[in-house]
């Protein structure tokens, strides 16, 4: 079973599209239809809406998400009442969202089901921690997509499912470029340096540093401030507690030219620059590191276009599986669920 024994030992899992239509239902699917035999206890939910029928920007079918008996759930009242299988309540949240407040349910019969859980990474990860200690649950499942990225943080979940396909690139080489750039920041390695929130403030402040410790706060986004000359000499690492941006990018190779700098990030969703800003930073001015790394379990494609358009999939996950290192997985085509 591809990929399910190097799930099953992390505690919580994400499920990233980089793309609409990429396949994280079918991938989601085969997760619970295999990971059933295991004999462990599994609670799913969604940061947006997942399980819809149909698309409602391509207007094409979808797979819905089918859950066996015993699985914990959480989805909003509006979905709950519109499930198609028997649940158990277990809990109401106290907030009133737009769909209403969040139910958390556990199966009592298979059926399908659309989810909408908790709306922000501190409402998810209040749910996922609620979840494993009264509940008991072995593993958590987040169906989330990657304009919410951050559910994907190891502040969040321990680990990622990438999925990927025709719907990002009809192209090939593109989709395969495109696609290793996010893994490469998945990838990003952990910091050797000791270095505690208590002293980084956990703000979003950047600061100078000089092996485990911090010399100077450089900059407040919104604000700017001078940089003495002897400290940028001093320095050999840069802390980022924000977002870590291409003006920040820009601003650090403008300040450290031909210089090995290393710039420290809590965890690769807060990178937010262009693949070729990244790219040029790491060619000619340092290193990007993180405080928490997420452990990134499998890479699944659809090489399958909304459109209907069929890229050749063997060719797809070969050059997409050579230009990461790491396996690539066609669900439906490879037989898996035979």
């Amino acid at each position: 079973m591809p990929f399910i024994d190097r799930l099953l030992i992390h505690e919580s899992v994400s499920i990233v599209g980089l793309e609409k239509n990429t396949g994280k239902t079918e991938c989601l699917n085969y997760i619970l239809r295999r990971i059933a035999s295991e004999g462990k206890r599994v609670a799913i939910t969604s940061v947006g809406l997942d399980g819809e029928r149909i698309d409602q920007v391509t207007g094409t079918a979808k797979p819905e998400i089918f859950l066996r008996e015993g699985i914990l759930f959480a989805t909003s009242e509006k979905h709950f009442r519109s499930k198609e299988l028997h649940a158990e309540i277990l809990e109401l949240s106290e907030t009133q969202g737009s769909l209403g407040r969040v139910v958390t349910a556990r199966s009592i019969s298979p059926g399908r089901i659309l989810l909408s859980g908790p709306s922000t990474s501190c409402a998810l990860k209040e749910w996922m921690e609620n979840v494993k200690l009264k509940y008991r649950a072995d593993l958590c499942i987040v169906d989330g997509a990657l304009s919410r990225m951050s559910q994907a943080s190891p502040a969040v979940t321990t680990s990622v499912i990438l999925t990927t396909g025709a719907a990002l690139s009809l192209n090939i080489n593109n989709l395969v470029y495109k696609t290793a750039f996010v893994v490469n920041l998945i990838k990003l390695p952990e910091t050797k340096r000791c270095l505690s929130e208590d002293d980084l403030g956990g703000g979003r402040e950047i600061w100078l540093l000089k092996g485990d410790n911090r010399l100077c706060k450089i900059y407040t986004p919104g604000e700017s401030s001078p940089v003495e000359k002897e400290n940028l000499e001093r320095a050999d690492g840069i802390f980022v507690g924000g977002a870590l941006t291409e003006n920040i990018l820009r601003r650090i190779s403008g300040d450290f030219k031909e210089r090995d700098i290393e710039v420290v990030i809590r965890d690769f969703t807060r990178l937010f620059a262009s693949e070729r800003e990244v790219y040029h930073f790491l060619r000619n001015t340092g290193h990007i590191s993180v405080l928490q790394k997420t452990r990134l379990v499998a890479i699944c494609v659809n090489p399958v276009a909304p459109n209907g358009s069929v890229l050749d999939s063997d060719r797809l996950c070969s050059e997409l599986s050579a230009a990461t290192s790491f396996p690539v997985y066609d669900i439906l085509k490879s037989g898996y669920e035979n």
